[in-house]
């Protein structure tokens, strides 16, 4: 096939898609366009990056100096997403003191600039994660927050997943780059690196699963088949897309958080939810076996990992040995600037830009303090979803399975508190997210109200019943009801 009949099936292929998942009955606000915007750029390239205008990043000094075209565009997007937030500010303001943990680290990565080598760049950095932030509250302050989630991870995946297949296939020159020593191909789609691309694939490949799963679950939902089947699509082409990209750490991701979303929604979770904390442990416990201890060297073989994790090991204990301040760290994404930067680009030819280990990073750039707070936040994080869960709230399965994911990710790639990290903006989607629907559960009739209408039930069907003992119809006074429906 040509490429330009590729680009047509392309185009046929995802309005079909869209037209499966389709729902006239429910509508959400234009400015989650913004979060599908920002969302799509942090998933594949940056604004200079699609243009084809950045120049090869050779030198320490050029990652400094960053892109003023992907600074201005991003800086209009965030500036958008807070008039966006200004007319909701009632909501934002609870949401904030719902998240204080979240808040609070955020905080805490601004403070830290004041012991940055690199004060003038963390700040731009800090202002960017920001973004991530005021993105992910655009979408949860929506009047249908759950329809906004889904639109959004329908429009990004619906796009960005066929798209990166007809690049790999159709257009080598986009979808593919090749092996600085080895020549060896590896398959990008629309990002810049086969990494990038597989946690593209994880995070909207489980965020299809949960969409499949819920209407398989809800025979009630209207279009029920086609919006399993646009889904199901989706999800057969990440498994592809995973499996050509070779990143094994995504692949194994999306198994493990496949399995766990598919035991959340049966029924035997419900009735034992303590399955579900043996199940993430013991996945957790598995990985960290493998990965770190050796429990099982045949295990990486069959992944086409060696020991050292694809040289990752080697770089860690380099690492280690640059930090001069274990408490505090060098400051808020400062420690891969200026020297440090160049003195791992002169050690490695393959130019390492990140600790390949979430904890780690956090620990480079905030120290020992940065790694409790990331405690707390993910301790807190776990315990709100897990009770979101209990109590049935809709989105509560896809944040623990991302929740789950990212920890796991991050053993082999930096995804904390990362500005425009794909990882992290589902992260904090998932972590927000809950929130949200547990603000809208708490409006809901409480305990005292459904017992209130169960006695006032109670007390008619018990006049009824007199009634036709007596053979006399009896009804309940306005004086009655309010003293019996007490």
């Amino acid at each position: 096939m040509s490429p330009i009949l590729a680009t047509v099936a392309f185009v046929l292929f995802v309005s079909g898609l869209f037209w499966l998942d389709r729902d006239s009955k429910t509508h959400y606000s234009p400015a989650v366009w913004l979060p599908v915007i920002w969302f799509s750029l942090a998933c594949s390239r940056s604004v200079t990056q699609w243009l084809d205008i950045r120049q090869a990043v050779v030198s320490a000094d050029q990652v400094m100096d960053g892109s003023p075209i992907d600074r201005l565009a991003y800086m209009i997007m965030l500036a958008s997403g807070v008039v966006v937030l200004a007319f909701r500010r009632e909501r934002i303001g609870k949401f904030l003191r719902a998240n204080s943990a979240i808040v609070f680290f955020f905080f805490y990565c601004l403070v830290s600039l004041l012991w940055s080598d690199f004060p003038d760049i963390a700040f731009k950095r800090w202002i960017k994660a920001l973004g991530d932030l005021v993105m992910v509250l655009i979408v949860l302050t929506d009047a249908k927050p759950l329809v906004a989630i889904k639109r959004l991870l329908a429009r990004i995946g619906f796009i960005l997943i066929p798209l990166s297949i007809l690049f790999i296939k159709y257009y080598g020159e986009i979808g593919r780059i090749y092996g600085d020593w080895t020549g060896e191909v590896q398959y990008v789609g629309v990002t810049t690196n086969k990494n990038t691309l597989g946690a593209l694939c994880l995070f909207l490949g489980l965020g299809s699963l949960w969409r499949f799963f819920g209407a398989l679950a809800d025979r009630s939902l209207e279009g029920r088949t086609r919006h399993m089947m646009a889904h199901a699509a989706l999800v057969a082409l990440v498994l592809w897309l995973l499996l050509k990209a070779d990143s094994m750490t995504s692949l194994a991701c999306f198994m493990m958080g496949g399995l766990l979303l598919w035991i959340v929604h049966l029924r035997i979770a419900q009735r034992f939810p303590v399955i579900v904390h043996i199940l993430v442990i013991s996945m957790l416990v598995v990985s960290v076996g493998v990965l770190f201890l050796g429990a099982s060297p045949d295990a990486l073989k069959s992944m086409n990992r060696n020991p050292t994790l694809t040289d990752r090991t080697q770089v860690w204990a380099m690492l280690l040995s640059l930090v001069k301040n274990p408490i505090l760290g060098t400051g808020f994404e400062s420690f891969w600037l200026g020297p440090r930067l160049q003195k791992m680009w002169d050690r490695y030819w393959w130019h390492p830009g990140e600790a390949h280990n979430g904890y780690l990073e956090i620990y480079l750039n905030l120290g020992w303090v940065g790694i409790t707070l990331l405690g707390l936040v993910l301790i807190r994080a776990y315990w709100m979803m897990f009770r979101g869960w209990r109590n049935h709230i809709p989105v509560a399965s896809l944040a623990l399975t991302y929740f789950f994911v990212a920890l796991n990710y991050n053993f082999t790639e930096a995804a904390f508190f990362r500005m425009l990290a794909p990882a992290w903006l589902f992260l904090l989607l998932a972590m927000v997210s809950i929130s949200a629907f547990s603000r809208r559960k708490a409006k809901s009739p409480g305990r005292n109200s459904l017992d209130k209408q169960k006695n006032l039930i109670a007390t008619r069907e018990a006049v009824a019943q007199a009634s036709l003992n007596d053979g006399h119809p009896q009804t309940l006074s306005p004086a009655r009801v309010a003293v019996f429906g007490r």
